[in-house]
């Protein structure tokens, strides 16, 4: 087969590089999208490829050739890809599918789980469960309807005057469907490890997302930066919390040492977009995350026909 097939590789290598700079540079809405498309779209394209080179060396194995009426001999001659490079593509392939398959499941039964969950929660009108636990606990429940979890111990960690912000950013996790950009970019990631820094991104950017839906509802990001650091100093001093459930999507977080900005963990990072004036929406991102995708798309429409080809010749014999 020609160079176009080993293309989404070679992406699915060097695309995540600019997952962290996008995340930071980028209007979080729109951040939100590119990654998530590019984690699913590399995915697809990357496993494609390993599907077709896996392909080549299958019609080498003389039964199967025998079955298909391919010609070996041709197949050697005319396709420039070794032997060893399908068989390594075909374990790639299989590990790849029984990864996403198995991360496909856990999501589908987190989700599924998570629906139960808020169905059966008595709530507010509003859709608010307060749960009486000393433990300072927020996050956002997805379901039919949605649900936002709050324990007494966070709000007793808050003044009445930052239960809005809580609120509206729990609320904006549901309204817009963050956990299915999140379940999106950790299937692309579970398929293709290289693009772990895009679902870890967009961990980060749903949360930046929220933050600023809560701050666009109160005017003052002064005061959202103020919330978001007290519940995640709140959350720091509790014990770990192993019983939010694995489908919720909070604002909590954990604050690590002192580090420079850019070694920081995301809570620093969220508060310090925060106190810095909104990122403007620019145009720049979006045409090379489609100009990169649509190279991945070409390239991997271009090896289809390239194999579609080979097999003509080997069945012309």
């Amino acid at each position: 087969m020609r160079l176009a097939v080993y293309v989404p590789l070679l992406l699915a290598l060097i695309a995540p590089l600019g997952a962290r700079p996008l995340a930071e540079r980028c209007e979080p809405r729109l951040a939100t999208w590119l990654l998530t498309a590019s984690a699913v779209v590399l995915a697809a394209a990357s496993t494609a490829s390993l599907a077709l080179l896996a392909a080549t060396g299958l019609i080498r194995v003389p039964p199967l050739a025998a079955l298909g009426h391919w010609s070996t001999t041709i197949a050697r001659r005319d396709d420039p890809a070794e032997l060893s490079v399908a068989v390594v593509a075909g374990a790639l392939l299989a590990a790849a599918a029984v990864a996403a398959l198995r991360m496909l499941w856990r999501r589908i039964r987190s989700l599924a789980d998570a629906a139960l969950d808020a169905a059966c929660m008595p709530a507010q009108p509003d859709g608010l469960v307060v749960v009486d636990d000393p433990a300072p606990e927020a996050f956002a429940l997805p379901g039919v309807p949605g649900r936002v979890i709050v324990s007494t111990g966070m709000l007793q960690a808050l003044d009445a005057s930052e239960h809005d912000i809580l609120l509206a950013h729990e609320r904006a996790h549901l309204n817009s469907h963050h956990y299915a950009f999140v379940a999106l970019a950790q299937l692309g990631a579970a398929a293709n490890p290289l693009l772990r820094p895009f679902a870890q991104a967009v961990t980060y950017t749903v949360e930046r997302w929220a933050d600023e839906r809560a701050a666009s509802a109160t005017g003052d990001r002064r005061r959202v930066a103020r919330t978001v650091g007290k519940a995640a100093l709140a959350a720091h001093r509790a014990p770990l919390r192993s019983r939010v459930p694995a489908a919720a999507l909070g604002m909590l977080g954990r604050i690590g040492a002192r580090k420079p900005l850019g070694g920081a963990g995301p809570v620093p990072r969220r508060v310090a977009a925060l106190l810095a004036p909104p990122t403007a929406l620019r145009t720049a991102p979006a045409l090379v995350t489609a100009v990169v995708l649509t190279v991945a798309v070409w390239s991997t429409a271009e090896a289809a026909h390239d194999l579609h080809v080979l097999l003509e010749l080997v069945g012309a014999w």
